[in-house]
């Protein structure tokens, strides 16, 4: 596949790093010479320095026979008309464009990116995007990560392991012998800030963080058998009233689960605004490191703290003090991938990394054929995949004992007829079955090359 990546940012360098690593044909635009010698140092990928959305600078980019466009650019108007000068001067097929002003995306002007005006076939809002993010993670209390599978019939989970898990220290081929009714899959572990792809013979160990699948209905028994046995979150402070701290303050009053929230601004029109567009949240104008702020914000007796300030260090600062103040469980945005490994030790429960999420959502519209889902977890370490098995497939009609999956490629979950079953050796899989699947980065490609026409989901 042919593509054409616009901006070499966080988000257009790991798309194109992703990509790239799958035999794909790949040319970044850019017009920064300082992040095109970094592609051109890391990467084995064509660039091009110029104006993303000049028609000479994407014909130079190949724009005439490629497949896909993702203009990702820092810049909204360049992204749109990227996609644009794509569509009319060189019949480019598949359009993603990454749009962060709201101004855009209101309801009212929907009919802006009709194919026949503005024909972007894909738009993504990170902002959106990473408050669904978080909201997913409140919705299961003490997970790291969760994303929902299947029509929400199976999820993923991350948990991180603490001292008194009753789980570690125990060869994963044990589980289900020492629990029975522990009903998981894990596909992979993130221990001192590496991820593997853990053995039968392998063990969890405490500060692990790890990743499963699970039939949803089995949800609280999973977390209960980790240690987690938390209620859901009722109160709630949010720190930040920029897109994501609104869209969350918004998504939390929508709730049903009669969530009460106070948000933090440090704009006082920003404050008023959110003010304005929030009915059920108290919205307070000051710093979010001011602690007789967050005591005022009521920060001791939340369950959940969330930094979403425009900036990584005041998010981890502010998370950490609301910690400090009492508050149970804290989140931190953090763009900076350095600061990673710093959290989980500083005390911060959960990382919330925007490039990942956004990146995992653009990847899951690159894919092409009968895919329904996939998501980067770890960092762009693996993908998930959930897609439909073929009558042709070669998962389909033998048990999963006798079938040889590349190394680096676990099945996680099935759905046959509605039901989850959670695979075993004797499992067999029927056409017509969803398939979730995990791939570490490097085997992604040697599944395509398996399941390319019988999986069909590339």
């Amino acid at each position: 596949m042919k593509v054409i990546v616009c901006g070499a940012g966080q988000v257009g360098f790991n798309i194109a790093h992703h990509l790239a690593g799958e035999d794909n044909d790949i040319t970044v635009i850019d017009q920064r010479p300082e992040l095109i010698r970094k592609l051109n140092d890391s990467l084995d990928v064509r660039s091009v320095l110029g104006h993303a959305s000049y028609p000479s600078v994407l014909e130079q980019a190949g724009a005439g026979d490629a497949d896909l466009i993702v203009a990702v650019t820092a810049v909204d108007e360049v992204n749109m008309v990227a996609c644009q000068v794509a569509h009319s001067l060189f019949d480019l097929p598949t359009k993603i464009a990454r749009i962060r002003s709201q101004a855009y995306l209101q309801p009212a002007w929907s009919r802006l990116f009709a194919p026949e005006r503005l024909p972007i076939d894909v738009i993504i809002s990170p902002e959106i995007e990473v408050a669904r993010a978080i909201r997913r993670r409140m919705e299961v209390p003490g997970t790291t990560d969760m994303i929902p599978l299947a029509g929400d019939k199976v999820r993923l989970l991350g948990v991180r392991c603490l001292p008194d898990c009753p789980l570690i220290n125990t060869p994963l081929r044990q589980l289900t012998v020492l629990f029975p009714d522990l009903s998981i899959v894990i596909l992979a572990i993130l221990r001192d800030g590496v991820p593997v792809m853990p053995g039968p013979q392998d063990q969890m160990r405490p500060g692990d963080e790890v990743m499963f699948v699970t039939d949803s209905s089995h949800v609280a028994r999973a977390m209960a058998a980790f240690g987690y046995d938390e209620p859901k979150a009722r109160r709630v402070t949010i720190l930040g009233g920029g897109n994501i701290g609104l869209f969350l303050a918004q998504e939390l009053e929508a709730s049903p689960s009669g969530i009460f929230s106070h948000l933090i601004e440090i704009d006082r029109k920003r404050a008023e605004m959110a003010a304005d567009a929030l009915s059920d949240t108290v919205v307070l104008n000051g710093d979010a490191l001011d602690a007789a702020l967050l005591e005022e914000a009521g920060v001791d007796s939340a369950e959940t703290a969330i930094a979403v300030t425009n900036d990584d260090e005041t998010n981890i600062l502010a998370a950490l003090l609301a910690k400090h103040r009492g508050c149970k469980r804290v989140m931190a945005l953090v763009n900076k991938t350095d600061y990673g490994s710093l959290t989980a030790t500083l005390g911060i429960d959960v990382l919330v990394s925007p490039r990942a999420i956004t990146v995992s959502r653009i990847l899951q519209h690159v894919r092409r054929g009968r895919i329904h889902a996939i998501h980067s977890i770890l960092d762009g370490f693996g993908e998930l995949i959930e897609a439909d098995a073929l009558e042709t497939s070669g998962l389909v009609g033998k048990p999963l004992k006798d079938i040889k999956l590349p190394a680096g490629v676990r099945i996680g979950a099935v759905l046959h007829e509605g039901r989850v079953v959670m695979p075993q050796g004797n499992s067999v899989i029927q056409a017509g079955d969803r398939v979730i699947l995990f791939a570490i980065r490097s085997a992604v490609k040697k599944v395509e090359k398996m399941f390319s026409v019988r999986l069909e989901y590339f």
